[in-house]
């Protein structure tokens, strides 16, 4: 049995948890304060343990100090962010969570524990930066997007997505919102920028943000903007939604996004206004929003990821990407030209690939589609010396699910005709959101057999 004392014990996890930590008394004097914090404020643990906040922190008041607040109030502070300014002179930006600790209905102290998103904050300042610098040159038409998509960059044989194509092309000039889904790795940008550069804004700015990793108050300030004083250090700055005024939107990973965020999200959408955190004035924005979710939307709606009324809002059009697995016809085509590009990028000469690549190709499940597959092709020209592609030259997780079909051998008929069936229901479902009167016109099959099919067959709707 451990004989270290349990003080000690608790001491050694809190110092190894990956964020701040700054714990204080009743009074405000400081009982804990471990090495993270200590890295952050740029001081040593022992000029700030045993000393009050505000001696150990002058540039705070007792108005500014969450710790101090949290004593006084005894309610929480969740997610709170704030910027400071350390000893050595930089800027952190923290979100904290400042809770009372209670014991037996007495309030004997307080704890705060901040993740520093210092980075991840100065960067999405300079990209704010950058797009309000860059903004004016789009309206005069003296800059042009980089790395833009148009409907032509999307290659395809695949009927399916041949469909969505010319869905694009449709309802780019509409200016309604639209719900693109599908997959990890599927291309959804390139659809989403296809629509844009469609569009009649295409003159205007196209900015993407991606919803998931960022936490909910750094997030809300990136989209909305702040305004002097809504927090510590925060400073007038416009948002996404203003600098994409005239423009275009993109919300990916939409599904990412924390439900109090969505519900602000969809007073923009209804409105058209914007407020900057910690401002009582709201700006009108002309903005087309267009986001993507990697999931399912009626589960991302059932498992509770998802707002009913931000769904049905956004569902006025949406675009269902198939996955590569189910796009056989693509397979070829996009090997084809991932090749022609490494040749140039890599300086090779690689002009055939073998038969049993394509044939492997079309046995893998293809989890991170389309983006996997060019990794792949990626992987396979660096390691090609000659002007043929092989199954040697594959990544080994590949090399190995050859090797397994070939002990496994042919799948039996039936069962292949069996997924190849479900594999096809589900696609037209998908591209008509469960709508089992439309599925069927794309099958080509009568209602009533579909509805059959799906019950014999166990999918569900």
């Amino acid at each position: 049995m451990s004989t270290i004392p349990t003080n000690q014990m608790i001491s050694a996890i809190l110092n190894s948890i990956d964020e701040s930590i700054h714990a204080v008394d009743n009074n405000g004097m400081t009982i804990f304060y471990n090495q993270v914090a200590a890295d952050h404020d740029g001081v040593s643990v022992d000029e700030v343990l045993g000393k009050h906040v505000l001696e150990a922190f002058p540039s705070l008041t007792k108005e500014t100090s969450t710790l101090l607040k949290v004593l006084e109030t005894r309610q929480p502070i969740i997610q709170q962010p704030q910027r400071f300014e350390n000893i050595k002179g930089q800027f952190i930006d923290t979100v904290n969570t400042t809770i009372p600790i209670i014991l037996d209905n007495n309030l004997i102290g307080a704890v705060e524990i901040a993740k520093d998103y210092s980075t991840i904050k100065t960067l999405g300042e300079k990209v704010l930066d950058l797009q309000a610098r860059i903004k004016p040159q789009i309206k005069q038409g003296k800059s042009k997007q980089v790395h833009s998509y148009t409907i032509t960059d999307i290659l395809t044989n695949d009927p399916a997505l041949m469909a969505v194509k010319s869905q694009v092309e449709k309802v780019a000039n509409a200016d309604s919102a639209v719900l693109v889904v599908g997959e990890t790795g599927t291309g959804k940008e390139l659809f989403v920028q296809s629509i844009h550069h469609s569009s009649g804004r295409s003159e205007g700015p196209f900015i993407a943000q991606n919803c998931a990793a960022l936490p909910e108050s750094l997030l809300e300030s990136i989209l909305f903007g702040t305004t002097k004083g809504s927090y510590t250090g925060a400073i007038d700055r416009p948002g996404l939604f203003e600098l994409a005024d005239g423009g275009s939107l993109f919300l990916d990973e939409l599904n990412s996004m924390p439900l109090e965020l969505q519900a602000k999200l969809l007073r923009v959408l209804e409105d058209g206004v914007v407020r900057r955190i910690g401002d009582q004035k709201t700006r009108k924005v002309n903005v087309r929003v267009i986001a993507a979710i990697n999931e399912s939307p009626l589960d991302c709606v059932q498992n509770g990821i998802m707002r009913p009324d931000l769904y049905y809002r956004l569902n006025v059009f949406s675009l269902f990407i198939p996955p590569l697995r189910e796009r056989n016809f693509d397979i070829e085509l996009l090997t084809s030209h991932f090749v022609e590009q490494f040749n140039e990028r890599f300086s090779k000469h690689v002009r055939n690939v073998e038969h049993t690549v394509f044939e492997l190709f079309h046995q893998y499940n293809w989890p991170g589609n389309v983006r996997e597959l060019k990794h792949t092709i990626e992987h396979a020209m660096i390691m090609a010396e000659g002007h043929t592609l092989s199954v040697k030259h594959l990544p080994v997780q590949l090399q190995h699910i050859k090797k397994s079909t070939e002990t496994k051998g042919i799948q039996p008929l039936r069962s292949a005709m069996q997924e190849m069936e479900i594999s096809l229901i589900k696609q037209a479902l998908l591209q008509t959101n469960s709508n089992i009167q439309q599925a069927a016109v794309l099958l080509e099959i009568p209602r009533q057999t579909l509805q059959y099919k799906i019950k014999n067959l166990n999918i569900i709707v």
